[in-house]
């Protein structure tokens, strides 16, 4: 039984489009997660250094367009808190990117074997 050519034509378009698609969100979630990365690397970097002040150190967040006093443990839980977030993000992130990069992969597989199938009628 043979395909006719306007409708494999049809499905390897449907293939590609679907594998392009793929592409252009595996980009969106590497920058994504690099971003990310960022973020997490920054958070922790202010925890070492809130981390290294005596704890009686009168330290200022910034809120809007004025500071407020806080304590140094309520901004230490505030950023290992962010700093979890962070990690799970990152982590779903890392989920999605594999099963972007597996649909992506399945794609060309199907439009290459859709081709070879065809070169052989």
């Amino acid at each position: 039984m043979s395909i006719p050519n306007e409708a494999l034509q049809k499905l390897v378009q449907e293939i590609e489009t679907r594998a392009i698609t793929a592409q252009q969100q595996i980009n969106v979630v590497k920058a994504q997660i690099s971003a990310k990365q960022r973020d997490l690397r920054l958070l922790q970097l202010t925890s070492k250094e809130i981390g290294s002040l005596p704890k009686n150190t009168n330290v200022y967040e910034g809120v809007g367009k004025m500071f407020v006093a806080t304590p140094v443990l309520v901004i230490d839980k505030r950023l290992s808190r962010e700093a979890d977030e962070l990690k799970s993000d990152i982590t779903n992130l890392e989920k999605k990117l594999h099963y972007l990069e597996t649909t992506h992969k399945n794609s060309r597989e199907n439009i290459e074997q859709i081709l070879r199938a065809g070169l052989r009628t």
